[in-house]
């Protein structure tokens, strides 16, 4: 689970070097940055499963998808400008997800609170690759439906991990090893995030 969030780190390295190379607009530059910050965030708390190494995976979650939204609500704009009222309304969403996670130390709060911007991400792309560039929906779904795998993954581990580690000590250590669903949901959302900044 550790070693999975490679995919989190290295791709998104090399995606924040070629748009600097490129001279692409800053906010795809914070994208793949913010990405490395949940990969790095998740590497930590998978490597030591301590409290304060756990926010440093879940709340990067929240402000890389608020980087995710603002690039896609920004990507039909003609000139390199700023749109300072959704930039607000972001970084406050993050500042107030953050302060009361921080206070109610509950996940189903974060996970409603990551959920909801997924949710707007996923509607903003699939009416992007149906109405405005349809060439780019082989690349949308794509994106989506590794993102999905990963998320479906993560569901059928939490939901059956006694059986699933009960089954893992009874198979050989390689197969044992393919089959931890947790790291793969890193493998796959983290290819899915990667696809999606390309979108």
């Amino acid at each position: 689970n550790t070693v999975s969030n490679l995919i989190f780190i290295l791709p998104p390295i090399y995606g924040a070097i070629q748009t600097y190379k490129d001279g692409l607009e800053k906010r795809y530059l914070a994208a793949y940055l913010c990405l490395t910050a949940v990969g790095l965030g998740s590497w930590c708390f998978h490597m030591t499963l301590k409290y304060e190494m756990q926010l440093l995976d879940e709340l990067p979650m929240i402000y890389s998808c608020c980087v995710f939204v603002y690039c896609l609500y920004e990507c039909f704009k003609y000139k390199n400008t700023v749109n300072y009222a959704l930039l607000f309304l972001l970084i406050t969403y993050s500042v107030v997800v953050s302060i009361v996670y921080l206070d109610l130390k509950e996940p189903v709060f974060h996970q409603i609170m990551y959920g909801t911007l997924v949710s707007i991400i996923v509607l903003r792309s699939v009416y992007i690759v149906l109405w405005v560039y349809p060439w780019l929906r082989g690349l949308g779904y794509t994106s989506l439906t590794v993102f999905l795998m990963g998320f479906f993954l993560w569901n059928v581990d939490n939901i059956f991990c006694d059986k699933l580690r009960a089954l893992r000590e009874k198979l050989p250590p390689v197969v044992g090893a393919v089959t931890q669903f947790h790291a793969w949901w890193h493998i796959l959302t983290g290819l899915g995030s990667y696809l999606h900044i390309l979108l």
